[in-house]
């Protein structure tokens, strides 16, 4: 086992450590019958490690990605994987700015090549009912540059963010898996201004683009980076309805991210994501709303920020990125709240309270041993990212760099 002294930590042990097999790099993690299957921003494809035994992970297997295509994220529920396949921004953004400054049609086409000889894009569905031997066995190519994210917990629809031909950026599709060797687009969605080809035109300044939209109990929540929150009834997949608009920025800074719907207390948690340095862009907050009145949110708290060492001098990111999703399979909890924190790591708040959410554990990983992340002037610290919670507590989280860290959280 390698052995990881975190720089900070708190009501949460260390556990276990893997590289994956060289390709430290991991965005998304999910983990399904005692394997973890981990997305790549940098090494184009998926990681498969066995974690049966969390003390002594083992990488498995890969499944690779065409080489100019990035698989940022994955989903795992029962006996299938979901792989979003689209152009790698990274390879022709090599400022952050220039990649969450503005909106991706800006570039010129020309730059990305052409679909399905130069990258692919699309959704990939595997078989996993041997569990760490994944089969693939479907793949929906979308008109466009791909999908960025998609969300999936079982069921017949998954929704997914997809760059389509005609539109500015990433907006909401939604999936009909009844048959999952033919997956096929029922419905779609975008704000006002997106759909360039039919003669609309932005009023915005920033990135407005859907990172992706969490569902529960029909609603869709969808997060639009510079353009806010929105509630979508998709009782009717194919005709996703509006319920609510809420967007903070300005005057915060956006990055509007991820969505965690609480609904049994008539709550919806919300993280801006930082894309930047600290030293550059302001400080990125995680916001509890009250939706009790569906049409009309109102932000009643925001996550404390953490303050066990001087993050903004660590340098890098320091702020938000993704939240525990409440995953049917896993852990799910109205009182407690994961998130990765960039260059803080792992922090849990305790919502007991809503209007005075407290931080009740965190675990701060040492840097990473080598820089995978090939763009200039990246520091080399912490750039923790994605985090799967089980039942018992047993928590793992990927990072840019860093590789993977297997914790237990003591309060479960």
């Amino acid at each position: 086992m390698n052995t990881v002294h975190p720089e900070s930590a708190r009501n949460i042990e260390f556990v276990g450590y893997t590289d994956q097999g060289g390709r430290p790099d991991g965005v998304q993690v999910m983990v399904n019958k005692g394997f973890a299957y981990i997305s790549h921003p940098f090494s184009t494809g998926v990681t498969i490690v066995e974690v049966r035994d969390p003390r002594k992970p083992q990488p498995h297997g890969f499944l690779p990605v065409h080489p100019a295509s990035w698989s940022l994220h994955l989903q795992t529920f029962d006996q299938l994987l979901l792989v979003v396949e689209e152009f790698n921004f990274y390879s022709v953004y090599f400022r952050e700015s220039d990649y969450y400054g503005r909106s991706i049609d800006e570039v010129h086409s020309s730059m990305f090549g052409k679909r399905g000889r130069d990258y692919s894009a699309g959704l990939r569905v595997y078989d996993i009912s041997k569990p760490g031997e994944p089969q693939a066995i479907g793949f929906m190519e979308v008109e466009g540059l791909g999908l960025h994210r998609v969300f999936w917990t079982g069921g017949r629809y998954a929704y997914a963010s997809a760059f389509l031909d005609g539109f500015t950026d990433h907006i909401m599709i939604c999936i009909d898996l009844q048959d999952p060797t033919k997956p096929l687009e029922v419905g779609r969605w975008w704000l006002p201004g997106m759909w360039k080809a039919g003669g609309e035109t932005p009023n915005w300044q920033g990135r407005v683009a859907l990172h992706h939209a969490t569902v529960y109990d029909d609603i869709a929540y969808g997060c639009w980076r510079d353009g806010g929150v929105t509630a979508l009834d998709v009782k009717d997949p194919t005709q996703p309805k509006l319920i609510s608009h809420t967007n903070w920025c300005p005057p915060f800074a956006g990055g509007t991210h991820s969505a965690l719907a609480l609904h049994d207390r008539g709550l919806l948690v919300v993280a801006d994501e930082a894309v930047a340095d600290i030293s550059i862009e302001p400080q990125k907050h995680t916001w509890i709303l009250d939706i009790r009145y569906p049409p009309r949110p109102v932000t009643i708290a925001t996550m404390p920020v953490p303050s066990d060492q001087d993050y903004p001098k660590k340098g890098g990111h320091f702020g938000p990125h993704n939240l525990w999703e409440n995953r049917p399979d896993a852990l799910v909890s109205s009182r407690y709240v994961f998130a990765t924190y960039q260059n803080a790591g792992l922090r849990i708040y305790d919502i007991q309270q809503p209007f005075r959410p407290e931080e009740v554990a965190y675990f701060v990983p040492p840097p990473p041993q080598r820089m995978v992340d090939p763009r200039p002037n990246m520091k080399q610290v912490l750039h923790s990212a994605d985090v799967f919670v089980q039942p018992d507590g047993l928590m793992f989280m990927t990072d840019f760099n860093a590789g993977l860290h297997i914790m237990q959280w003591q309060g479960a």
